[in-house]
């Protein structure tokens, strides 16, 4: 590939999903990400695993970026964590609101992600490079299309350095988001995020709880395989490979790979884009 490339991954719950996770990022080491990014769970309830995650890759002499996020939280408890990670040497932070637990009220000291990357500037001046979340089609709890590239120019008012987008199949969507933030000023790398399709059931309830839309044609030919993994996988990368194509072929800053701790799938779409 000719851009930068990362990998999301998610702390994993047990010993043997820990293990299964170290084998996965030698497997994806192979392809020198720019970094390796760790999610935080709702209410930061997988801190410890997340931190504990990011600490390993580190150690394996890889770049991580720790998701950080504010929902519910204090500065108190923010300060305590971002010593903490400092201390790890951490350099990169993904920087989101999060999203609520469930039955969990509106509470804390930060009301949107902004406040949050305002905050770490504040407090760490420029220890961290910032990224944050953007949606090249429109977040699922925004007022509207144009309140969601100002929540975005906020972010990036606040000091954010970078972006990551939530993942999508249509370009277009994406390189009308980037002309829309670049004109209000928001001028920072927005690097798409790609999800490898593995599962039509995964995919579609994924995609319906975050907002991402699958193009009709997509969803189409996915619920027409039925329970055929092979054919899934095969048409699932053939689509994926393509949208990667288009993004590399137009210039994008990088491409964010979002792995579900899995390695197969991610490594092969890398290795269809390598030139001949």
């Amino acid at each position: 590939m000719n851009v930068p490339i990362s990998f999301e991954f998610f702390p994993p719950k047990t010993p043997e999903g820990a293990a299964k996770l170290r084998l996965t990022r030698q497997a994806l080491y192979a392809h020198q990400p720019e970094f390796c990014s760790v999610t935080f769970g709702a209410g930061g309830s997988t801190q410890a695993g997340t931190f504990g995650t990011v600490e390993e890759i580190l150690s394996e002499g890889v770049s991580a970026a720790c998701h950080f996020s504010c929902v519910g939280a204090t500065k108190a408890a923010v300060r305590d964590q971002l010593a903490t990670l400092q201390a790890m040497g951490v350099k990169r932070l993904v920087a989101l609101r999060g999203d609520l637990p469930s039955g969990y009220g509106l509470g804390g000291e930060f009301q949107y992600a902004s406040d949050l990357v305002a905050f770490i500037r504040a407090e760490t001046g420029h220890a961290f490079h910032i990224e944050v979340a953007a949606y090249p089609e429109i977040h699922p709890q925004a007022k509207s299309a144009e309140a969601d590239l100002q929540a975005f120019a906020a972010k990036v008012k606040a000091g954010a350095n970078s972006a990551i987008t939530q993942y999508f199949f249509n370009s277009d969507a994406y390189f009308r988001f980037v002309d829309d933030v670049h004109r209000l000023g928001a001028d920072v790398p927005v690097v798409p995020g790609i999800m490898p399709i593995t599962s039509s059931t995964q995919l579609l309830r994924f995609s319906d709880a975050c907002g991402a839309e699958i193009p009709r044609w997509i969803r189409l030919r996915l619920q027409g395989f039925g329970d055929d993994t092979a054919s899934i996988k095969s048409f699932g990368l053939d689509v994926m490979t393509d949208l990667c194509d288009q993004l590399c072929t137009a210039g994008v800053p990088g491409i964010h790979f979002y792995t579900m701790n899995q390695a197969a799938t991610t490594s092969e779409i890398i290795r269809r884009l390598k030139p001949a």
